[in-house]
């Protein structure tokens, strides 16, 4: 079974705690993205606001699926975790979704949570995608 492993240079290293940012199955063309927050490669939180947090994961999720061979365009799904109570946050991160997706509108599930990464992490997202074809 072949499989790659995508860990960009510029994100934080998932290696010590045995995970990879993402993971490419080749025979069914999809892509598997881990939880992506707003950290540096210092696992720091970089922005505090729950939009700039978003901001900031969209930027780490575009890195990701361009090293992977694919794009935005691409995402069939997102799971959203957002730290506390979902509907708080909406309105922040409605205008970050549609800016960053436009009319591909991926299928998305969000979920209000108690506690994430880190105790400033507000918001992480996954995504399953497919190559770019």
């Amino acid at each position: 079974m072949s499989r790659t492993l995508i860990n960009p240079a510029s994100l934080y290293d998932g290696a010590p705690v045995g995970m990879s940012q993402a993971r490419v199955d080749p025979e069914s063309g999809f892509i598997f993205v881990s939880g992506q927050v707003d950290w540096d490669v210092e696992s720091r939180v970089r922005h505090a606001t729950l939009e700039g947090q978003a901001e900031g994961v969209m930027e780490h999720l575009i890195t990701v699926l361009n090293e992977a061979g694919s794009s935005l365009e691409e995402v069939l799904q997102l799971r959203v975790y957002v730290r506390g109570e979902l509907a708080d946050g909406m309105s922040q991160l409605v205008s970050v979704f549609a800016r960053h997706f436009g009319r591909s509108r991926p299928a998305l599930t969000g979920v209000g949570v108690a506690s994430l990464a880190s105790r400033d992490t507000l918001i992480e997202i996954e995504a399953l995608a497919r190559l770019r074809r």
